[in-house]
């Protein structure tokens, strides 16, 4: 029998258990799986389900589109926020989620996904998926990004230098042994965020829908014990709750160790490629920005200081 697939907007049928009001019956029917459900009024009269068929009662129920399942690593268009994004020079992370500045969609992710940690220039080329993925193909340009300050500037001052050099020759044409030397002391710098964007080359190559998460409803500063979750590349949907919160933290780069305030960590819920991911509360409200971690936790940026920094809303 495939009468039910001649109507419009049926994607499939079978047996089930009835369904009336909301609860499950014992009564076996006809389930017949449709992309929406719609009031009978916008539908034509041909393609209205029958009470029964065959003798058999019906019921229908909606499922949505049903597509064959990519990985996370393969390419996707258009793509939603899960799935592996990078700068043409690194290898991949995460496309987080959909932000909008103005009327503009741009891709949100890491620093170090999108900016190649400082290295890039806006306008480089994002590749979806990444190169680890085999990505080749650019499917946005760097937009924007927030420099992580890695405090690897020069420790001399060159104005104190000056006045070193003109003390010495004082001191030794006074025959002087003492001699100066001028150093500036390096604090230990201090950043909020690891966050870029990605302005994308159509806006109909991206989807604002996370992958196994839906839409983003809002933003919500997290709460000790909050339930989380995320949708990454590596380790696809996971949950946890927030440990702590307000945390300073050293990360490990490639070649330094950078200091962090003002974040969130979470139980474990990540591994590398999941940098990027959107980290969303039970209701689907926007809380963090997944950037590091270790097997123990997760780190996360507050997701109001990327929105401030980037002047973007999610």
């Amino acid at each position: 029998m495939n009468g039910p697939l001649l109507y419009t907007n049926v994607v499939g049928f079978g047996t089930g258990y009835k369904y009336t009001k909301g609860e499950k019956t014992n009564q076996l029917c006809t389930t017949v799986l449709v992309t929406k459900k719609l009031p009978e009024v916008a539908l034509k009269p041909y393609d209205l389900i029958p009470a029964q068929i065959e003798g058999i009662q019906t019921d229908v129920i909606e499922v949505g589109t049903i597509r064959a399942h990519q990985a996370r690593t393969d390419k996707w268009r258009p793509a939603p926020p899960g799935v592996s994004i990078g700068h043409y020079q690194i290898t991949a992370g995460t496309f987080g989620c959909v932000v909008r500045k103005g009327d503009q969609r741009f891709i949100l992710s890491n620093n170090h996904v999108l900016a190649d940690e400082n290295a890039a220039r806006i306008g480089d080329p994002i590749y979806q998926p990444g190169v680890y993925d085999g990505g080749n193909e650019a499917i946005a340009h760097l937009e924007d990004f927030i420099p992580i300050d890695f405090g690897d500037g020069d420790p001399t001052c060159f104005l104190a230098e000056g006045i070193a050099d003109l003390a010495n020759g004082f001191a030794k044409g006074l025959n002087s042994s003492h001699r100066l030397s001028a150093y500036r002391v390096v604090q230990e710098v201090e950043n909020l965020v690891d966050a870029a964007i990605a302005r994308p080359i159509s806006d109909d190559l991206i989807v604002d829908e996370i992958l196994e998460i839906g839409m983003i409803t809002g933003s919500r500063e997290v709460t000790l014990g909050m339930y989380v979750k995320k949708s990454g590349r590596t380790t696809g949907l996971t949950t946890g709750t927030i440990t702590v919160v307000a945390a300073t933290v050293r990360v490990e780069y490639s070649d330094s160790v950078v200091t962090f305030t003002d974040q969130i960590i979470s139980s474990a819920m990540s591994e590398p490629g999941d940098s990027g991911s959107l980290l969303v509360n039970g209701d689907n409200e926007a809380v963090g920005l997944l950037f590091a971690g270790s097997d123990q936790v997760t780190i996360h940026n507050r997701i109001a200081n990327v929105m401030s920094l980037l002047d973007v809303e999610v």
